[in-house]
C-alpha cells in the first residue's frame, strides 16, 4: 500500500508513543512569558553565542566511529564500577565545613550547603529515555534508593533532556513536598507530572528565587532543549548558582564553552566548588558540550582566572552518550587540572566529600578501563575544539 492512507496507522502509533514522559508544551500565560523573554526570538530560545545544536560533519565518519567494534568496547567498563554504598548515615550528620557534595552519577548531585539540601538534575531511572525498553542504559546502579535520600529542600533542573529530567524520579519527589527551581518553560513538564504550580520557581536567565535562606539564580548556558518528536525550543536551558550564607556553588548543566563564564563568575563568584559538564563531547557537536579542557577553562573563568575552589566533573561515567572512551573524561580532567594546579574532585558515584576537607582524587576507573590514549597531551592544556567540516546533519539530540 502506498500514499497518505498508509501513514495513518503509523501516525496513530506515534501519537500513542507520546507518553507522559514526553511532558507538555508550554501554553497560555507561560508561553506568553516565554515570548516576552529577552532570550527568545524568531520563535525559539537563543543561545548566548551562536551554536549548532544538531551534529555536524560526515554521517559516514560518525557511524564509523560510533559503530566500530573496538570503539564500542572502549565505551563500557571492563568490570564493575565501584559505587560507594551510600547510606542515610553517610549524609545524616551535617557537614563539618557547611558544604558537602555527593555525586550520584552523571549530572545528579546532592549539595548540602549552609544547612539546606539541594538536589541537582536527579535521574534515578535505569535509562535516559522516554521508554523503559530503549535508550542509553546505566553503566552503574544508583548509589542509594531515592526514598533513602532523606528530605530535600529544593530540586534544581538544568534543562529538559532525558538524562537531566527524569519523569519517574520527579513523580517520586512530588510526594516529598520539595520545591523545584527550573528554567523558563520547563514548568510545563512538571505540572503535567503532578507538581503543584505553587511549588515551582520558573526562571529566565539572570533571575533568582529565594528558598529557605538560599538564593538560586538561573545563569546562561550554551545548549538546547527538547523531549518530544518535535523540538520546538520552547523550554530554556540554564546553568545554576546557589548561594547560601557562607558558601557559593555552581552547576553547569549541559553547555558548550562560551565567554559568558567570565560574566557569571564576576557577578556571582568566586565559588567554593563548581560542578562542570566534561563528558559526552565530540567533534561532531563542539558547540553544545565541553571537553574536559574546556570545562577546566570554564571553571577558571568562573573563578576570575585563578586556580581556586574545587572542580568536580559531571556528566560522565554513567551513560554512554558519545564516541569517546567511557573513562576518558576522568583522565583528561586530571591531566588538565594538574597542568594549572587546580584541585579536582573525582569521587566514586555516591561518595560524599567536603570541598574544604579531603578531596577524593583517586583514579578509581583505571582498574576497569581499557587503555586510554591521551591525544590531548600533544597540544596545549586547554586546546580549542576541532570542528568537523559540515557535510550532513545527524539528529541525535535524544541521545545527548
Amino acid at each position: 500500500m502506498s500514499g497518505a492512507g498508509s501513514l495513518l496507522p503509523l501516525r496513530a502509533r506515534l501519537r500513542e508513543l507520546r507518553a507522559d514522559a514526553f511532558g507538555a508544551d508550554p501554553a497560555g500565560e507561560r508561553m506568553a512569558r516565554i515570548r516576552r523573554s529577552p532570550n527568545f526570538a524568531d520563535g525559539v530560545f537563543q543561545n548566548p553565542e551562536g551554536a549548532r545544536t544538531r551534529p555536524s560533519g560526515s554521517t559516514v565518519e560518525f557511524a564509523k566511529q560510533f559503530l566500530a567494534k573496538e570503539q564500542r568496547a572502549r565505551r563500557a567498563p571492563t568490570g564493575t564500577i565501584p559505587v560507594h554504598p551510600t547510606t542515610l548515615a553517610d549524609i545524616a550528620k551535617p557537614p563539618a565545613t557547611g558544604l558537602r557534595l555527593t555525586w550520584m552519577g552523571h549530572s545528579s548531585v546532592l549539595a548540602e550547603i549552609d544547612g539546606r539540601r539541594v538536589l541537582f538534575d536527579p535521574v534515578w531511572g535505569e535509562r535516559c529515555s522516554p521508554f523503559p525498553f530503549a535508550g542509553p542504559k546505566r553503566l552503574h546502579p544508583v548509589p542509594l534508593p531515592l526514598a533513602a535520600l532523606g528530605p530535600v529542600d529544593v530540586v534544581v533542573i538544568s534543562h529538559d533532556h532525558y538524562d537531566h529530567l527524569d519523569m519517574p524520579t520527579i513523580r517520586t519527589l512530588v510526594g516529598t513536598g520539595t520545591v523545584f527551581a527550573v528554567p523558563l518553560g520547563v514548568g510545563a513538564h512538571l505540572e503535567h507530572w503532578g507538581v503543584p504550580v505553587e511549588r515551582i520557581h520558573e526562571l529566565d536567565w539572570n533571575e533568582s528565587a529565594k528558598v529557605d535562606g538560599l538564593t538560586l539564580t538561573a545563569t546562561p548556558a550554551r545548549h538546547f532543549c527538547g523531549r518530544g518528536l518535535r523540538n520546538q525550543q520552547h523550554t530554556l536551558w540554564a546553568s545554576w548558582v546557589v548561594a547560601g550564607a557562607e558558601h557559593r556553588i555552581y552547576h553547569s548543566g549541559d553547555t558548550g564553552y562560551f565567554g559568558g563564564f567570565h560574566d557569571i563568575g564576576a557577578e556571582h563568584g568566586p565559588f567554593d566548588a563548581t560542578m562542570i559538564q566534561i563528558g559526552a563531547y565530540s567533534e561532531f557537536w563542539p558547540d553544545i558540550h565541553m571537553t574536559p579542557a574546556e570545562g577546566l577553562r570554564a571553571h577558571l573563568d568562573l573563578q576570575g582566572g585563578a586556580a581556586r575552589g574545587v572542580i568536580m566533573p559531571i556528566h560522565w561515567g554513567t551513560f554512554n552518550l558519545a564516541p569517546h572512551a567511557w573513562a576518558e573524561p576522568g583522565e583528561w580532567t586530571l591531566d588538565a587540572a594538574q597542568e594549572v594546579g587546580q584541585a579536582v574532585a573525582v569521587p566514586r558515584p555516591g561518595e560524599p566529600f567536603e570541598p574544604a576537607g579531603t578531596v577524593p582524587a583517586d583514579a578509581w576507573w583505571r582498574p576497569i578501563s581499557a587503555p586510554i590514549a591521551r591525544p590531548w597531551r600533544r597540544s596545549a592544556p586547554v586546546p580549542a575544539p576541532v570542528v568537523a567540516a559540515p557535510e550532513a546533519d545527524l539528529d541525535l539530540a535524544g541521545d545527548r
